[in-house]
């Protein structure tokens, strides 16, 4: 087992490597700026209304909905699927790999994802559909094929469909649980396979209650998960303060200089700080993936334009809040002068630290080994407990795109299976099985995009009155 594992993730590496060398870096930029530039910079232009929408009417007690979801509902399952073992675990491995410059490269990337991202939620809403119950359907396999009527586009969205059930409805959920099963080892010294079992049922229960349910649990799960991870990160960075202007200049300068951290020369240091934060950061807030447009297409709004300046906050909320606060943490207490990778990732630290238990070493270095293990266990097992839900529902959609509604519980007990396999497998060989998809996923959701640029344009520069409705005061 160990041998076809090894063998597998030579493979598996050397695909990713060309992918997220060339292919990746250059469509993730390429959409963003695209869409930066023909929006006239929309991410910048429309950031406060899309604070007012999310922020001005927040509740986490959303109504029922009969089909679809609420605004607010709809963003924090796309919060849910985004906010995961990303912003703990794969910002670790890009810091470890692409040394601290990756977290600018991932800064750049959002930067460039939130318009990208507010261009996937306007034609999500736009071209979405209902079927004869009233259930809403919508995501990237709707909106390819609106740009492509043809067989070249039902290809294109077949090849999407396939790529997100095993990206994220598959592989996806086994690099969540793998990441909950050793953390929890590490923290409490849980067997994973016991978590494992306790995720394939708590899952199984949510997972049977359809959309509606899926909503009433995110909209009250993400705020306070978010909430949690930022005290303590915030008090880990009162406790080391002095420590973040150095933190901060470590980020700017190993953007340009990783060489001197990462090792090698210039060129294939900078190709890894790059490489690692647009594959990290990709992973991270799924700007330009697909994903999430599965879930804004729910959202109960008239105008696409609303939905999609609310779909930015998301990826900001994603890398420049969660993630951020994670590598602020592990810079400062790992990387600084007096840290134990001052010098970089090498010699005897790489037998005892590697990116799954990073951010606990950081968080335990001032909270203390115990405590700061547990609590990046318990929020990571929030986080990725979340993206989980989010997920499936993202595979859920285009399971039935394919194969229609019948085909629903094959795939659920097949979700579940991998769920649990993810507690079992090495955690190299689940992340670079589902880089891979991720990656695949891509290639046709940019190609509709840059093809339906001028329904983004007709949305976003539409004459409209975009201050909020008043609220009606109750008798």
């Amino acid at each position: 087992m160990a041998s076809l594992q090894s063998a597998l993730l030579e493979v598996v590496s050397s695909i990713n490597n060309y992918l997220s060398s060339y292919i990746l870096v250059i469509l993730l930029i390429a959409v963003g700026l695209w869409y930066t530039i023909r929006t006239r910079f929309v991410q910048v232009r429309c950031f406060g209304e899309g604070m007012r929408r999310v922020f001005g009417s927040l509740t986490l007690r959303g109504k029922r909905h009969k089909s679809g979801m609420s605004s607010f509902q709809a963003l924090a399952t796309a919060i849910a699927a985004q906010v995961g073992t990303g912003n703990i675990v794969g910002a670790s491995g890009a810091i470890l790999i692409g040394g601290p410059g990756a977290i600018f490269w991932m800064w750049v990337i959002a930067f460039f994802g939130m318009a990208t991202i507010y261009a996937e939620a306007t034609l999500a809403v736009k071209t979405r559909r209902r079927d004869a119950d009233g259930a809403i359907h919508g995501g990237p396999v709707y909106y390819i094929t609106t740009a492509f009527p043809g067989r070249f586009g039902k290809f294109l969205a077949g090849f999407f469909a396939v790529a997100i059930i095993l990206a994220l409805g598959f592989m996806g959920c086994m690099v969540q649980s793998n990441s909950i099963g050793s953390t929890f080892s590490t923290a409490f010294g849980i067997p994973s396979w016991i978590v494992g079992v306790v995720l394939v049922i708590v899952c199984a229960v949510i997972f049977l209650g359809g959309i509606q349910r899926l909503a009433a649990v995110t909209e009250k799960l993400v705020p306070v998960m978010a909430l949690v991870f930022l005290v303590g990160a915030l008090a880990v960075l009162a406790v080391r303060i002095r420590y973040l202007p150095e933190t901060f200049g470590l980020i700017f300068r190993y953007a340009f200089q990783p060489q001197a951290i990462v090792g090698g020369s210039l060129g294939y240091a900078l190709k890894q700080a790059i490489t690692q934060g647009a594959k990290r950061g990709l992973f991270s807030n799924e700007a330009g993936m697909g994903s999430t447009p599965h879930a804004h297409a729910q959202a109960n709004v008239t105008d696409p334009h609303d939905q999609g300046v609310v779909a930015m906050i998301g990826v900001f909320i994603d890398t420049f809040v969660v993630l951020t606060l994670n590598a602020l943490v592990i810079l400062s207490t790992l990387y600084v002068s007096d840290g134990p990778l001052a010098q970089g990732y090498t010699g005897a630290i790489t037998e005892t630290l590697n990116s799954a238990n990073l951010a606990q070493a950081a968080f335990g270095s001032v909270m203390g080994e115990t405590l700061g293990a547990a609590f990046v266990a318990v929020c990571l097992f929030f986080f990725a407990f979340s993206t989980v839900l989010g997920w499936n529902l993202f595979g859920k959609i285009n399971v039935i795109y394919l194969f229609g509604k019948k085909s629903v519980k094959v795939y659920s007990v097949l979700a579940l299976a991998f769920l649990f396999l993810g507690t079992l497998v090495s955690n190299d060989l689940v992340w670079e099985l589902t880089d891979m998809f991720n990656n695949l996923m891509v290639l046709p959701n940019a190609i509709a995009l840059f093809a339906l640029t001028g329904t983004v344009l007709s949305i976003v520069h539409a004459p409209r009155d975009r201050r909020l409705p008043r609220r009606t005061a109750h008798k």
